[in-house]
C-alpha cells in the first residue's frame, strides 16, 4: 500500500516537474518574443521621432518640412489652396532667394527654386546651353505648345527664333503692328467702351483686353481677323478653351508625373478638361492654316505682299526642301497666340487695377499725355477731344507711362514662373549644387517682391523707380526684371508689346477714369499666364473737359 502510494507520488512529481519545465520554457520564449518586438517597436518609434525632429529642424532652418514618403508635397497642396505665387515668395524670402523643393520619394517632383538675379544670369545667359527647357518641360506642355518656340530647344528653337527675329525687325512688320493696333483701338475698343458707358453697366476689362490682343495677334501673325472685339461681345469658344488649356497644363507642374499621366490615361479631372480644350485650340489653328493655304494658292498680288508670320513660315522649306507640316504650323500659331494675346492683355489688366488704387499715378500719366500732345505744331484746345489720335512718335515719348507699365509688370509679370532643366552637373553663383536632371524654377513673380533686389518699398507701386532725375525711362537688367525673359531667349516682341500696351493705356486713360467695382475680388489664377481669376469688373467714367484742360499749356 505504501509502496504503491510512493510510486504514484513520484510519478506525479515527475509529471509536475516536466510540465513546469515546459511551461517555464514557453513563458521565457514569450518573454523573449515580447522583448524582441518591444525592441522593434522602440526602433520604429525612435525612427519616427527622429524624422519628426528632423522635419521640425528643417522647418526652422530651411522653411519647409521634408516628410518621409510625401516629401514637401503636403505644403505645396496648402499653397495651391491659397495664392501659390505668394506662397512661393514667402518661402524664398526665408531662404535668401533660393530653396529646394522635394516631392514624394516615388516621383521626380524635385526642383531648385530661385529668385536671385545672379542665378538667373547664370542660367539664362552665362551657362545658357546647360539649361534648356528640357524633356520634362516639353513632356508637360507638349499637347498645348508642341514644338513651338516656347517649348523647343536646340536647332528647332534656333530656326524658329531666327525666322521670327528677321520678321519682327522688318519695316513691313513694324508698319503692320502700328496700323493694326491703331485700327483696333480707335475703330473697335473705343466704340465698345462707349457702348458700355451709355448703358451704364460694369464690364470685365480683362475680357475686353483679351479680345483686343487676340484680334491683334491674329491680324499681324496670321493675317486673319477673328472679330472678337465687337459691341455685342460675341462668344469665342477658342478663348475659353485656350485659358482652360493653360490652367490644366500648369496643373501638371505641381503634380507627380505618374499621377497626371494616369489621369490622362483614364481621362479624368484636369486631364479630361485639357483634352477637350486642346481639341478646340487645334480646330481653330487648323481653320486658320487651311484658309491661309487657300488664299496663297490663288497667287494674286495681295497675297504676294502678305508679310504675316504664318505666311512667312508657309513659304519656307525645311532641311529636306519640303514645306513645313501642318503640325509645325499649328505649333507656330499656338505659341504666338500665347505670346501675343495673353501677355499684353493680363499686364494691362493688372496695370489698370493698380492705377485705380494709385490716383496720383493716374494724374501723372494724364499730365504726360497732354504735355506730349501739346508739342504738336499749331496745337489748340479743340484738339483734345474724343477724336484725338495719338501718333507713334508721341507714344514713344511717354516715359512715365512706360515706367508705370514696367512697374505693373514688376509686381505682376505676365509669366509668373518659368522652368529649365540641368544638362550637366553645375553650381549656381550662390553655391547651390545642381545635379544633372534637376529642374530649376525661376520665380519671376517673387523677384518683384524681394527687398534685396528692389529695396524696402518693393511692394509699393512706384513708377518713379524707373525714371532718371530728368524724367526719362531707365531700363533695368533682364536678370533683375525678367518679365520679358533674358539672354538668348529675350522676348522678340518686347518693343511691340510696350508700344501696344502704351497705345491702349494712353487712349483709355485720356478718355475715361477706370473704377474697379466695389468688393470685386482680384486674385491671380493658377495658369501659365497671370490671368485675374475673376476678371476685372470696372465702371467707366468719362473725363470732363476740366480734367484735361488743367494740364494744357496751349493758347
Amino acid at each position: 500500500m505504501t509502496k504503491t502510494n510512493t510510486f504514484n507520488f513520484n510519478l506525479t512529481s515527475s509529471c509536475y516537474t516536466s510540465n513546469m519545465a515546459a511551461a517555464t520554457e514557453i513563458l521565457f520564449s514569450h518573454i523573449i518574443f515580447l522583448l524582441k518586438n518591444i525592441q522593434i517597436t522602440e526602433i520604429i518609434i525612435a525612427a519616427i521621432v527622429f524624422i519628426f525632429i528632423r522635419s521640425l529642424r528643417s522647418k526652422k532652418h530651411r522653411g519647409l518640412p521634408n516628410w518621409p514618403i510625401f516629401g514637401m508635397l503636403p505644403y505645396l497642396i496648402k499653397g495651391l489652396k491659397t495664392n501659390l505665387y505668394e506662397w512661393i515668395t514667402d518661402i524664398l524670402k526665408h531662404h535668401n532667394g533660393t530653396c529646394r523643393f522635394r516631392g514624394p520619394w516615388f516621383t521626380s517632383l524635385n526642383y531648385v527654386v530661385t529668385s536671385e538675379p545672379q542665378n538667373l544670369e547664370h542660367l539664362l545667359k552665362t551657362k545658357f546651353s546647360n539649361f534648356p527647357k528640357g524633356n520634362y518641360f516639353r513632356d508637360i506642355v507638349s499637347e498645348l505648345l508642341g514644338d513651338g518656340t516656347f517649348a523647343a530647344d536646340n536647332e528647332t528653337w534656333q530656326k524658329q527664333r531666327k525666322i521670327a527675329s528677321i520678321e519682327f525687325h522688318s519695316t513691313n512688320f513694324r508698319k503692320l503692328t502700328i496700323k493694326s493696333i491703331f485700327e483696333l483701338v480707335n475703330n473697335r475698343l473705343i466704340p465698345v467702351l462707349e457702348s458700355s458707358l451709355k448703358k451704364n453697366v460694369a464690364i470685365d476689362l480683362q475680357d475686353i483686353l483679351l479680345r483686343l490682343t487676340f484680334d491683334n495677334v491674329c491680324m499681324i501673325a496670321f493675317g486673319v481677323d477673328p472679330g472678337c472685339l465687337q459691341p455685342h461681345l460675341p462668344e469665342i469658344p477658342f478663348a475659353a478653351a485656350f485659358e482652360d488649356a493653360t490652367e490644366a497644363t500648369l496643373f501638371r507642374f505641381v503634380m507627380p508625373v505618374c499621377v497626371w499621366k494616369a489621369m490622362r490615361f483614364l481621362n479624368l479631372g484636369m486631364e479630361r478638361k485639357l483634352k477637350k480644350s486642346i481639341q478646340k485650340v487645334d480646330e481653330f489653328a487648323e481653320n486658320v492654316i487651311r484658309a491661309r493655304k487657300k488664299e496663297l494658292s490663288l497667287q494674286n498680288e495681295d497675297n504676294k505682299e502678305k508679310s504675316d508670320l504664318l505666311t512667312v513660315f508657309m513659304r519656307l522649306k525645311d532641311e529636306n526642301g519640303k514645306s513645313y507640316s501642318d503640325k509645325f504650323l499649328r505649333d507656330i500659331c499656338v505659341n504666338f497666340i500665347l505670346a501675343g494675346r495673353d501677355t499684353s492683355s493680363v499686364a494691362l489688366s493688372w496695370f489698370f487695377w493698380l492705377v485705380d488704387q494709385n490716383h496720383e499715378v493716374e494724374e501723372k500719366i494724364l499730365e504726360e499725355i497732354c504735355r506730349v500732345v501739346c508739342q504738336r505744331e499749331d496745337i489748340n484746345k479743340e484738339v483734345f477731344n474724343d477724336s484725338l489720335r495719338f501718333k507713334p512718335e508721341e507714344i514713344k515719348k511717354m516715359d512715365y507711362l512706360h515706367a508705370a507699365l514696367s512697374e505693373a509688370l514688376r509686381l505682376y509679370p505676365s509669366v509668373p514662373v518659368d522652368c529649365k532643366e540641368v544638362v550637366e552637373d553645375d553650381t549656381f553663383p550662390n553655391g547651390i549644387k545642381l545635379k544633372k536632371g534637376t529642374k530649376v524654377i525661376y520665380a519671376i513673380y517673387s523677384m518683384g517682391r524681394m527687398e534685396n533686389i528692389w529695396g524696402k518699398d518693393c511692394l509699393e507701386f512706384k513708377p518713379e523707380r524707373w525714371l532718371t532725375e530728368d524724367g526719362h525711362f531707365m531700363s533695368e537688367s533682364a536678370y533683375k526684371f525678367t518679365a520679358f525673359n533674358g539672354g538668348p531667349r529675350l522676348c522678340l516682341g518686347k518693343d511691340f508689346a510696350y508700344y501696344q500696351m502704351k497705345y491702349v493705356a494712353a487712349n483709355i486713360i485720356f478718355r475715361y477714369h477706370i473704377k474697379v467695382v466695389e468688393n470685386h475680388l482680384v486674385v491671380p489664377k493658377l495658369a501659365l499666364t497671370l490671368y485675374m481669376k475673376h476678371g476685372l469688373k470696372v465702371n467707366l467714367h468719362r473725363r470732363c473737359d476740366e480734367e484735361i484742360h488743367k494740364y494744357l499749356k496751349v493758347s
